[in-house]
């Protein structure tokens, strides 16, 4: 049994925004909220903490989509953008700030759940891809700092690379931190000795 989803919805017309409600409460079982103006946007988007954003626009300009795109959070929910017409490297604008979904010739009813569903399967994958980024940039920097302190231990103690790295594992375990911890206390304490 899939989790109860909560879908906000962006839309201007209001005849529009019952059909997308509708369309959204046949196909699952789904809270909707509907958005019906773009003013204060992100504040509104952020008081039903959504599951996914649903945007809908007819004629989207550059400052319409950036507006649109930074208010709804696609870094931090999937957000499906459907617009009426192609409009000049826009999609690729939309795709850049993360939006999940960006369909031309908007949104119709029967669309919505399958475009719904892999924008939510495209923003779980770059989300996971994010974290291993962030994870593996963390790991690169503590591993600098490890082989600063290991070259500063080196340097003071006279010893080689394989005691140097001994001497910060025990110093960490002794301690209860961890190595990378330890090394990052030590350069900084060098730095202002130094």
């Amino acid at each position: 049994m899939q989790p109860r989803l909560t879908v906000v919805v962006v839309e201007e017309d209001r005849d529009r925004a019952t059909g997308i409600v509708d369309a959204l409460k046949e196909n699952g079982d789904c809270d909707v909220h509907v958005i019906g103006n773009y003013a204060s946007l992100a504040r509104k988007i952020a008081a039903h903490s959504p599951d996914i954003v649903l945007i809908d626009i007819d004629n989207p300009t550059r400052d319409m989509m950036e507006e649109l795109t930074l208010a709804s959070g696609p870094l931090d929910r999937p957000v499906a953008m459907f617009v009426s017409g192609a409009a000049g490297g826009l999609a690729q604008a939309a795709i850049e700030a993360g939006v999940s979904a960006y369909v031309v010739d908007g949104l119709a009813p029967e669309r919505v759940k399958p475009v719904m569903n892999t924008a939510i399967a495209r923003f779980s994958v770059l989300r996971q891809m994010r974290q291993e980024l962030a994870e593996t940039r963390r790991a690169l920097e503590e591993r600098k700092v490890i082989d600063r302190a290991k070259g500063l231990l080196m340097k003071a103690k006279g010893i080689d690379e394989d005691a140097a790295y001994a001497l910060l594992r025990k110093t960490a375990m002794d301690r209860g931190r961890k190595v990378a911890d330890v090394a990052e206390a030590l350069v900084t304490a060098a730095g202002l000795l130094g």
